[in-house]
């Protein structure tokens, strides 16, 4: 599997099926009736301080667009995607960078990027591959939290 994606910076803009969104900060794509991804999606809203950080679910016309674009999909439990500066990255690679950006509890994310990508890469196909029989599903919409509801892009 390989995190980064290879694709000129801000090639979705011109991309007829990804629909235009404000890409002037990350964005992350994520599965959104997943319990894990809706956590992450929650650690976002609270320790990116700056303000810059916005969540799209996997399951919307924008996020379902921009997986395809990237060659992944939107069915796949292993497409979590995060966009900075117009380029993609994706698996544990892609979490592993946000949580640097965030700071915060995403600092926690570091020591994984010691592990050799081989490794990297398993761990993170068996935790998406089965998330919902270890953290169970719910609706990220659902989340009465104003500061995530005020990140999510549709």
């Amino acid at each position: 599997m390989q995190s980064f994606v290879s694709k000129p910076p801000y090639s979705y803009r011109v991309e007829p099926g990804v629909p235009d969104f404000d890409d002037r900060g990350p964005v992350t794509v994520m599965d959104g009736e997943c319990v894990l991804c809706s956590v992450g999606a929650r650690l976002i809203a609270r320790f990116d301080k700056a303000g810059e950080f916005r969540i799209c679910r996997s399951q919307t016309t924008l996020g379902g667009a921009l997986l395809r674009h990237y060659g992944l999909s939107p069915d796949d439990p292993e497409s979590w995607l995060y966009i900075v500066d117009g380029q993609a990255y994706t698996s544990l690679d892609a979490m592993t960078r946000a949580g640097r950006r965030i700071g915060g509890a995403g600092l926690l994310l570091q020591p994984l990027r010691l592990l050799p990508r081989i490794l990297q890469d398993w761990l993170y196909r068996r935790l998406a591959r089965n998330r919902y029989q270890l953290f169970g599903r719910n609706d990220m919409c659902e989340i009465p939290d104003p500061a995530l509801r005020a990140r999510l892009m549709e």
